[in-house]
């Protein structure tokens, strides 16, 4: 096979282009800091850093669902603590109205005003709500559960039928309901605890016996206990989704950077090596290419 000089040159700069190539890519990774610029690069680590990225959209959607569920529970929970303390507070008047028979008509009127008192702070309470939506009222569009005067106009039926409930998806896998209507938590309409309270203050108005008043108010008060421990056992398992959430955030963003991000000492020996090879080359060209037309002639 016959060797021209046009070949000897071709060849050399061919070896050239290709050292300044893989010169040029190693400058661009430590430019960029990263591995993959291109699906050419590497397809499968491409395709790996895709499904990563996808998974990390997901959990940080899961993260803001996360927040959003901590909010309406953290809401409720103080909602319901602070009724569980008035309504022990409205027992207790009953007790005293039910149990002192020689007390005057003032301290009859005091007690009634008390506990009148007592229902309109619990049916504010019962009206909390979250970003403009009740957390006892349901699916409701509306901006409270209860009006004024005791009536339930959040979204449900008396039997729980009607009840649609509110969720979350704080995983793949798992969905976890965020409300509790007022119907589930203070009791259908009739004999809902503040109508329940709210007799209880007639009753200590006129004079009439409170004893079926304070075993309707028990009932009341297990139901709220009932709703308040259910949505305790809610948030407990909000706030452990939130850790596993977080741990996978941080396991997901080692795993991107371990298939996209360089590998900065190795690298930059790789580059040193490729720039003196670079530099060895462009010698051994320069010796190769030296003849001229005159030497060829000769």
């Amino acid at each position: 096979m016959r060797i021209t000089q046009r070949a000897i040159a071709q060849t050399a700069l061919q070896g050239l282009n290709r050292n300044l190539g893989d010169l040029g890519k190693l400058q661009e990774q430590l430019t960029s800091g990263k591995v993959v610029s291109r699906p050419s690069d590497s397809p499968t680590a491409v395709n790996r850093s895709l499904q990563i990225r996808k998974d990390q959209a997901a959990t940080t959607q899961h993260a803001r669902n996360i927040s959003d569920a901590q909010s309406w529970m953290e809401t409720t929970d103080t909602a319901l603590t602070s009724m569980v303390a008035q309504v022990r507070r409205v027992r207790d008047l009953t007790v005293q109205a039910a149990n002192d028979g020689g007390m005057t008509d003032a301290g009859r009127t005091a007690i009634a005003a008390e506990v009148s008192a007592l229902r309109d702070s619990l049916l504010g309470l019962a009206n909390e709500n979250v970003d403009g939506r009740p957390v006892f009222g349901g699916a409701t569009s509306g901006a409270k559960a209860y009006e004024a005067d005791g009536t339930w106009v959040g979204v449900g039926s008396a039997d729980g039928t009607g009840v649609v409930p509110i969720k979350r998806r704080i995983s793949n896998d798992e969905q976890v309901r965020i409300d509790t209507t007022g119907l589930e938590a203070f009791g259908p309409p009739g004999g809902d605890l503040f109508t329940v309270v709210g007799r209880i203050a007639a009753d200590v108005g006129a004079g009439v016996s409170v004893q079926g008043d304070l075993a309707d108010l028990d009932v009341a008060i297990d139901r709220l206990l009932t709703a308040a421990s259910t949505v305790g056992a809610r948030a407990a398992r909000i706030d452990n989704a939130a850790q596993v959430n977080t741990d996978r955030q941080l396991a997901l963003t080692k795993q991107l950077a371990e298939v996209e991000d360089v590998d900065l000492p190795k690298t930059i020996m790789q580059l040193q090596f490729q720039q003196t090879g670079y530099q060895a080359a462009l010698q051994a060209t320069a010796q190769v290419i030296q003849p001229s037309l005159v030497d060829f002639l000769r």
